[in-house]
């Protein structure tokens, strides 16, 4: 039987270079209209009789070369269910091997999370109670800019006048609640996978979701009672179809354009943008994946104006009450503080924090398995980021009400 190599689907990518009996050679292909390269997703057929050798001649070349330390492939029979296997990088290529008696596998940097899956989760949410969906406008290809706006239910949590455009004062809550900066409800924003080769972004987002959606939850039901949610969970659809790592359909890397986004090059922030100015922010979170690091962590916006002893312990104890929850986020490892002044405003967390004075925050998931609380069968994987999103709701709602662990 003949080996074949298919990624001519949602969010494929990879370039053959040859099949031979028992190795196949392959490149990952760039982003279009930009030099990123990193993300792969592809599916191998005929394997029943000789198994073969994968190997990605192009690994030393691809933006995070880092990333491949330590990493091992992650893999799936029925695409359902992931699970890793291990690879071997020598410096120049990555490599793994397949054992025969298998028809076909389905191989990925990370478990993807389709556009198929992305309709799902928006449809299924849509439906919920106090539930709507707005679409703030349309990608270069044309695709929407998803956005569910999840706030009071009518008869069911609260006063019932959360309706759409509708501000109380959200005092249900209790008296340790803080006013929102402009008087009346909390705005809360998440955004997901401005990187669209980070779809642990998006399976964060569907924990989230469905956490905040459960009726059943008395926490999520009492964030519910104080504050509207605005949730985009994937921010860049037409890079996760195309199979790019980093950047849209036009080449242009999303959380690089906050501080002058344009219809022209990046219009899935240009409206989100302006939808911000519209309802206000008082916390928001941006979701992303990081190649190298091993671990989950928050950065925070320490370089921005106006960054002062009062945000730095919010912030600090905002990470260290989700440590407290998750035993999969950490608090040791992470990128560097930065220094005052030196924030860049293109940045989606820098941008929102310096404009809207609020605390806001950038989760870094790893692609690997975690350092610190390693499970190297599936390693990150699909279940784990859902449980961190289910997390964020106990976090988000200690912020709001003033009882998030202090500082050590």
């Amino acid at each position: 039987m003949t080996i074949g190599i298919d990624s001519a689907f949602d969010g494929g990518n990879i370039l053959v270079r040859s099949i031979d009996a028992d190795e196949v050679r392959l490149t990952i292909r760039r982003d279009r209209g930009s030099q990123f390269l990193q993300w792969f997703y592809f599916r191998v057929d005929g394997m029943r009789e000789c198994g073969c050798r994968l190997v990605i001649e192009n690994a030393a070349e691809t933006t995070y070369s880092r990333g491949w330390e330590s990493y091992d492939v992650a893999t799936s029979a029925d695409r359902s269910r992931w699970y890793r296997t291990p690879s071997v990088y020598d410096g120049k290529t990555l490599s793994w091997t397949v054992r025969p008696g298998i028809e076909a596998l389905w191989f990925a940097y990370f478990a993807p999370y389709p556009l198929a899956r992305h309709n799902d989760l928006v449809a299924r949410s849509v439906v919920a109670p106090g539930v709507s969906l707005k679409r703030l406008g349309s990608t270069l290809d044309g695709r929407p800019i998803d956005c569910l706006h999840v706030r009071e239910i009518d008869g069911e949590i609260g006063s019932g006048r959360g309706a759409e455009g509708h501000h109380d004062t959200g005092t249900g809550a209790g008296s340790g609640v803080r006013e929102a900066a402009g008087g009346g409800r909390r705005q809360i924003w998440v955004i997901a996978r401005q990187h669209p080769g980070e779809p642990m972004a998006e399976w964060w987002a569907e924990g989230w979701l469905e956490r905040l959606l459960d009726l059943d939850d008395a926490t999520s039901r009492a964030l519910r009672r104080l504050a509207d949610v605005h949730v985009v969970p994937n921010m860049n659809p037409d890079g996760t179809f195309r199979g790019h790592l980093r950047t849209n359909a036009g080449g242009a890397n999303l959380n690089r354009e906050w501080a002058e986004p344009s219809l022209e090059r990046s219009p899935e922030v240009f409206h989100v943008h302006r939808r911000m100015a519209e309802t206000g922010v008082d916390l928001a979170l941006d979701i992303h994946g990081d190649e190298a690091l091993p671990y989950n962590f928050i950065a925070g916006t320490e370089g921005v104006p106006g960054w002062d002893d009062a945000r730095d312990a919010e912030l600090v104890a905002f990470k260290r009450t989700l440590a407290a929850l998750n035993p999969d986020f950490q608090t040791e490892h992470g990128y560097p503080r930065a220094k005052p002044g030196s924030a860049n405003p293109s940045y989606a967390s820098n941008h929102v924090a310096a404009t809207y004075g609020c605390l806001a925050m950038t989760l870094e998931m790893p692609f690997k398995d975690t350092a610190d609380t390693p499970r190297p069968t599936v390693g990150w994987s699909p279940e784990r980021c859902k449980r961190l999103g289910r997390s964020f709701v106990d976090a988000v709602y200690l912020a709001l009400t003033d009882r998030l662990l202090p500082p050590a």
